[in-house]
């Protein structure tokens, strides 16, 4: 049974610490060597690896969600991103959507 209390525990801090490293408050960046993320955006929904819905609310952004909210404060981002030219550089290919419920990881 302490097993089973130890393991629960240890999930939900997991859980948590996760929650707030992987959250989607971005800042952009005008160097490259500054990004967390390169990020190269497609017109193609199929071509994409992250579907992103921009939001005007900072509550809204969700770890690994695609609700992403920018943030004008370096400080405040979880993630800084570089937007690149080349599809060849980027870590992540997104699709900016207009509807809030398509955002989220293109499996």
């Amino acid at each position: 049974m302490k097993k089973k209390i130890i393991t629960f525990f240890a999930a939900v801090i997991f859980l948590v610490a996760a929650d707030s490293v992987y959250s989607q408050i971005v800042y952009i960046t005008k160097y490259k060597s500054d990004a967390d993320k390169r990020i190269y955006v497609t017109r193609y929904k199929s071509e994409a690896n992250l579907i992103v819905y921009d939001t005007d609310y900072k509550n809204e952004a969700r770890p690994m969600s695609g609700i992403w909210y920018y943030t004008k404060y370096k400080s405040e981002a979880d993630w800084q991103i570089y937007f690149t030219e080349y599809k060849s550089e980027a870590d992540i290919i997104v699709y900016y959507t207009k509807y809030k419920s398509q955002a989220g990881w293109n499996n």
